[in-house]
C-alpha cells in the first residue's frame, strides 16, 4: 500500500474539551517536553533579546561594535538556516526518532553558546549563530512532534496554548538573566546560556518517545517492502504543493515579518530613544530602587534607577506566560483564521503606536497589545499544522509551520535593520550632526563605532537626554516602524482573503462526505 493513499488533509475542526478538563487530560510527556522546551528557551532568549544591544555596543564595552547594516545580515542567515532546517528535519525526526534528534541538537546549541563566548567578532558571532539556529532547527520538531503524538484533538487547544505559555516562561526568564550577566561581562552571557541549555540531558534521561512502536513498525514495513516510502525530499515537496499550505505560507510571511521587528529593532529602539527611567520614577520615586528583587524581575539597571531595553520588552513574555491560557480558552470558540486576523491587526496597532511615540508608557502599551495580538495568532499556527497534517506527518507539518516564518524573520532580519539604520539610527543621525555642528568628516569617520552620540554631547556640551529629545524632534524616527506596519496590513488583508477560502473548502470537504 503506497503511504500517500490515505495522505489527505483533514481540515475539520473537532470542538474543544473545557479548561480544566483539557488541563487534566494531558499526560507526563507532555509536561516533560514542556520542561524541555522551557530550558531551551531560557538559554536562547538570554542571547537572542540583547543580540542587537551586544552587536552596536562598541568594542571598548566589550561589545561587537558593528553597524546594524552587518547586524542584520547576522540575523538574516540565522532567521534562514533556524526556520529552513525544520522543513527537512521534521520529517526525519519522524523516522529516525525524537529523543535522538533532541540530544543531537543539544550539543550542536552548546557548541554554538560557546562560540560566541570565545570569538567576539563579527564571524564568531555569525557562526555561533548559525550553529544555534541549526540546533534549534533539530530541536523543534521533535519536541512539537511529541507534543501532537501526546496529546488528543480534543484538547489541542489548551495543549498549544499551555506549550505556548511554557515557551514565554523561558522567554521571560532569559532575558533576565541577560541584563544580569552582560552588566558583568558580555561574555558572561553565552557562558551562562550554555550551562542552562545542558540540563536538557537530564530531562532526556526520564523521556520516552511515545508512538515508538509504531515508529518501529513502519520503518520494518518500509524495509520490508509492505509499505512504499518516498525520498524525504519528494516528500516533503509534495505536501508542500498543496494550495493550503503554500497560500498559507505567503499570508503570513507578512505578519512574521512585523512580529520579528519587535524583538530584532524595538530593544535597540528603547535604548536609543525612549527614557525608560520615568517608568521607575512613576512606581517607586526618583531615588528609583535598591531592591534586588524587583531589580531581577524588572529588569532594571544595577543601580535600579532605569528599565534596560529587554526589561521592557519583556512584558511580552511576562503577559504571554500569565495570562496566554485565558486567550486560549477564549479563542477556542471562534475558527482559527478568524482568531489570527484579530491578532495580526492588534499587532499592526501596536507597532504604529511605537512609531508615533516614544513615551515610554507608550512603548508598555505597545508591547501590551502586540502581546495580546501574539497569543491570539502564535499558539494557532500550530495546532492549524497539527490538525490539518495526514497521518505519519505530523513533525513534517510543524515543520512547515516554520516556512511563513522563515520567509517573514529572514526578510525582516535584512531589511528591518537596515530601515532602522536609514531612518532612526542614533549613531547615524549624530555623525551627520557633528558634521552639521562644524566637525570635519575626517575626524567624525575615526570616531569608533558605536561612540557617536556621547562625542555629540563632548562637542555640544549639552545634556545626553536634552540632545536625544532634539535629535528625535528633528528627525522622523518613526517612518522605518510606519513601514514595517504596512507590511503588516498586507498581511492581514491576505490572512482575511485565506479565512474565507478555508471556509469555502471546508463546506465543500462536508458537503462531499455527506
Amino acid at each position: 500500500m503506497s503511504e500517500n493513499s490515505h495522505s489527505g488533509n483533514d481540515l475539520s475542526e473537532v470542538k474543544q474539551l473545557g479548561m480544566w478538563a483539557s488541563i487534566t487530560s494531558l499526560g507526563y510527556i507532555f509536561w516533560l517536553v514542556g520542561g524541555m522546551e522551557l530550558v531551551e528557551r531560557i538559554a536562547y532568549y538570554g542571547v537572542k533579546a540583547s543580540a542587537g544591544l551586544y552587536a552596536k555596543s562598541p568594542v571598548s564595552e566589550g561589545g561587537l561594535g558593528i553597524d546594524l547594516h552587518d547586524y542584520g545580515i547576522i540575523i538574516a542567515v540565522w532567521a534562514m538556516l533556524q526556520t529552513f532546517i525544520p522543513v527537512f528535519t521534521g520529517g526525519i525526526s519522524d523516522r529516525v526518532g525524537y529523543k535522538e534528534t533532541i540530544f543531537v541538537s543539544t550539543i550542536i546549541k552548546i557548541m554554538g553558546y560557546l562560540m560566541m563566548a570565545l570569538f567576539p567578532s563579527f564571524w564568531g558571532f555569525l557562526a555561533g549563530a548559525m550553529l544555534l539556529a541549526a540546533g534549534t532547527g533539530i530541536f523543534k520538531p521533535g519536541i512539537q512532534g511529541t507534543l501532537v503524538l501526546s496529546t488528543r484533538r480534543e484538547n489541542t487547544s489548551m495543549a498549544w496554548g499551555i506549550f505556548y505559555q511554557v515557551v514565554n516562561i523561558g522567554g521571560f526568564l532569559g532575558p533576565l538573566v541577560a541584563v544580569h550577566m552582560r552588566q558583568l561581562s558580555w561574555d558572561n552571557v553565552f557562558y551562562a546560556c550554555a550551562a542552562i541549555i545542558s540540563l536538557n540531558f537530564l530531562f532526556l534521561l526520564a523521556y520516552k518517545e511515545p508512538g515508538k512502536e509504531e515508529r518501529v513498525e513502519r520503518a520494518r514495513k518500509v524495509k520490508s517492502g509492505e509499505i512504499h516510502q518516498e525520498a524525504l525530499w519528494k516528500d516533503a515537496l509534495h505536501e508542500l504543493k498543496k494550495p493550503v499550505v503554500i497560500y498559507y505560507m505567503l499570508v503570513f510571511a507578512g505578519f512574521w515579518f512585523l512580529y520579528n521587528s519587535l524583538f530584532d529593532v524595538l530593544p535597540i529602539h528603547i535604548a536609543e530613544w525612549v527614557d525608560t527611567s520615568i517608568i521607575v520614577t512613576s512606581l517607586f520615586g526618583p531615588e528609583g530602587t535598591s531592591s534586588g528583587i524587583l531589580q531581577f524581575w524588572l529588569g532594571l539597571n544595577n543601580e535600579g534607577t532605569k528599565v534596560m531595553p529587554e526589561g521592557m520588552l519583556n512584558l511580552n513574555a511576562g503577559m504571554i506566560m500569565t495570562t496566554c491560557f485565558l486567550v486560549a480558552a477564549f479563542t477556542a470558540k471562534y475558527r482559527i483564521t478568524t482568531a489570527m486576523l484579530i491578532g495580526c491587526i492588534l499587532s499592526i496597532a501596536a507597532i504604529m503606536l511605537v512609531g508615533v511615540f516614544n513615551a515610554a508608557w507608550m512603548i508598555v502599551l505597545a508591547i501590551a497589545m502586540f502581546s495580546l495580538g501574539e497569543m491570539m495568532i502564535s499558539p494557532k499556527k500550530n495546532e492549524f499544522m497539527g490538525n490539518i497534517a495526514p497521518e505519519g506527518k505530523k513533525a513534517m507539518y510543524l515543520g512547515f509551520v516554520m516556512l511563513p516564518q522563515g520567509i517573514g524573520w529572514t526578510l525582516e532580519g535584512y531589511f528591518a535593520p537596515k530601515l532602522y539604520q536609514i531612518y532612526a539610527s542614533k549613531e547615524v543621525i549624530s555623525r551627520n550632526e557633528l558634521v552639521t555642528q562644524g566637525m570635519s568628516q575626517a575626524d567624525v569617520d575615526a570616531i569608533p563605532q558605536g561612540e557617536a552620540f556621547m562625542r555629540l554631547v563632548d562637542f555640544t556640551g549639552m545634556e545626553a537626554q536634552q540632545l536625544t529629545h532634539m535629535l528625535y524632534e528633528a528627525n522622523n524616527i518613526g517612518m522605518a516602524w510606519y513601514i514595517i506596519a504596512a507590511i503588516g496590513i498586507i498581511s492581514a488583508v491576505g490572512i482575511f482573503i485565506y479565512g474565507k477560502w478555508l471556509l469555502q473548502m471546508q463546506r465543500n470537504q462536508q458537503a462531499a462526505s455527506a
